[in-house]
């Protein structure tokens, strides 16, 4: 581990900060507390410049090595935001927010970072520029799009993107990677259902919407098990169904379903969102309902590009030994994405061993990553703006 006495010696320190963070979660853009305390410490670090408000609350850090004759500019990318989940680990620095924790490790990435950021300004072991980027509202807001058109990419001339998530089961420090798709698109939709409502006990009257709306879920299930190619996924859930009657014996006038569609691949993601609207469209016309369809795309497929994504490999193996080159792409989404489609870059998942799974009551970051993960963020500045000579 080329970093490792440093980082080393770091921990306690780091490890502070993200306890702190971890303290002290913020939901969405309204991280004002946490980007503060960024700011101040990428400061205390000598950090050449330091920017607020990008993307609304977003922090931008530039560290200058000690030569620019690459002119090349490698940012890195962690999230600040929170959950609103009621913590229940019982840690002595759990969070004092009621109903808001870092249940997805984003204290831990922001740490690492902050870390690597410390270790890059002490050392400027490299030829080019290291953006440092803290994003807030990963967690469905979008920050990732607000500072890309706020003009992270062109204000700061970034050449290539990197980023790292934490994954509960993959050994504490281990990293895993692979080239495409690593994580998925994330639309979703509401669909409402209006019929005809009335007593239960005369059905023939009426359009009956419970009807109706239980055939368009189960008959979605044909978009992915009838349309996609099997070789290829995809994800049609419907996770919320209300109606505006609470009553045993009447049949509701409207019923609202809410529900999500992951895809790995553009084409597919099309062809989901195609056969929502037939499906739904066709079954309410087949019983004589009216129907309405909201369908909102939202992340993007978190793309790795190929030679990114083997410079992001070769960095993890420096440091832990063996890297995961077949890992599963996740369904999950990540708007990192965002920054994906702007530059060339890679996403890489590090190991948060035996925890609790992300965005539960009981998940907690494991600090005996931070060493790997800091090392990492450093060791990608210093393999793409290597010094001549």
């Amino acid at each position: 581990m080329p970093v490792k006495n440093r980082f080393a010696e770091m921990l306690p320190e780091i490890t502070g900060w993200r306890h702190d963070f971890h303290r002290h979660p913020e939901l969405l853009y309204e991280v004002h507390r946490t980007a503060a305390k960024v700011a101040e410490l990428l400061r205390s670090f000598g950090v050449d410049e330091v920017t607020e408000g990008i993307g609304r609350t977003g922090v931008v850090g530039v560290i200058r090595g000690r030569s620019d004759l690459s002119g090349r500019v490698v940012g890195l990318r962690a999230d600040m935001d929170a959950l609103p989940i009621h913590e229940t680990t019982g840690l002595d620095y759990a969070s004092g927010q009621p109903g808001v924790m870092h249940a997805c490790g984003h204290d831990g990435h922001t740490a690492m970072l902050l870390g690597a950021a410390k270790y890059l300004a002490e050392t400027r072991n490299f030829d080019g520029t290291a953006v440092v980027i803290f994003q807030p509202a990963e967690e469905g807001g979008g920050g990732g799009l607000a500072m890309i058109e706020d003009g992270l990419t062109d204000r700061w001339r970034i050449d290539e993107y990197y980023g790292m998530h934490n994954m509960p089961g993959l050994p504490v420090g281990a990293f895993a990677i692979k080239p495409g798709a690593i994580m998925a698109s994330t639309d979703q939709f509401d669909i409402t259902v209006t019929g005809r409502g009335g007593h239960a006990a005369k059905p023939n009257e009426g359009i009956d919407t419970t009807l109706v709306a239980a055939q368009i879920i189960v008959a979605l299930q044909s978009v992915v098990s009838r349309n996609v190619d099997p070789l290829k996924s995809g994800v049609v859930s419907v996770c919320v169904v209300e109606t505006d009657s609470r009553a045993h014996n009447v049949i509701p006038d409207v019923v609202r379903m809410k529900g999500t569609s992951r895809s790995l691949d553009a084409g597919v993601r099309d062809q989901l969102e195609d056969g929502v609207r037939r499906v739904a469209e066709g079954v309410a016309a087949a019983y004589g309902a009216q129907v309405e369809i909201d369908y909102d795309r939202g992340y993007p497929v978190t793309l790795n590009h190929p030679d990114a994504t083997i410079h992001a490999a070769e960095a993890a193996r420096e440091i832990a030994g063996a890297v995961d080159l077949d890992v599963a792409p996740l369904m999950a989404g990540e708007d990192f994405s965002y920054m994906l489609e702007s530059r060339p870059g890679a996403y890489i998942f590090i190991g948060n061993g035996d925890s609790g799974m992300l965005h539960t009551a009981g998940y907690n970051f494991d600090d005996g990553a931070i060493p790997a993960g800091s090392s990492w963020y450093a060791r990608m500045v210093e393999t793409r703006l290597p010094v001549a000579g």
